[in-house]
């Protein structure tokens, strides 16, 4: 019998390993968001990235209002087996319910947290009025 690769997985108390989606081809990291178990799998059988909600308290496949859905090109598992490396091909440009490229647009500049990269796109017209967190 096989072991499960996902029982090398160091999940937190919360059932939960923090996951890095980085741009293929770019290297630039996109986002960090939460997988479980269920997550993971999910991943794996679509080749898309799905990711657990906290606020939502559900599985959330990256980009099901957007469209703006990630394919997986790889995954990786660090030396701790405590955090996960997805490098994914981010579709439509836009990772960030900001309407940016990546969640990681604010530079630390004179004291102050200043946005350094733009808004490639409205949030609300991406979500509608409830700009809801993706």
């Amino acid at each position: 019998m096989t072991q499960d690769p996902l029982d090398e997985i160091r999940f937190n108390d919360q059932g939960l390993v923090p996951a890095i989606a980085q741009e293929r081809g770019s290297g630039r990291v996109l986002m960090m968001a939460w997988m479980n178990r269920d997550a993971l799998r999910r991943t794996l059988e679509l080749g898309e990235a799905v990711y657990w909600s906290r606020s939502r308290g559900r599985l959330w496949h990256k980009g099901e209002s957007s469209g703006h859905v990630q394919v997986v090109h790889d995954l990786r598992l660090d030396c701790d087996g405590d955090v996960l490396l997805l490098e994914v091909e981010q579709k439509g440009g836009i990772a960030c319910h900001t309407g940016r490229h990546s969640c990681f647009y604010r530079r630390l500049q004179e004291g102050a947290w200043v946005a350094a990269d733009p808004v490639l796109r409205d949030p609300e017209a991406i979500y509608g009025q409830e700009a809801a967190h993706e």
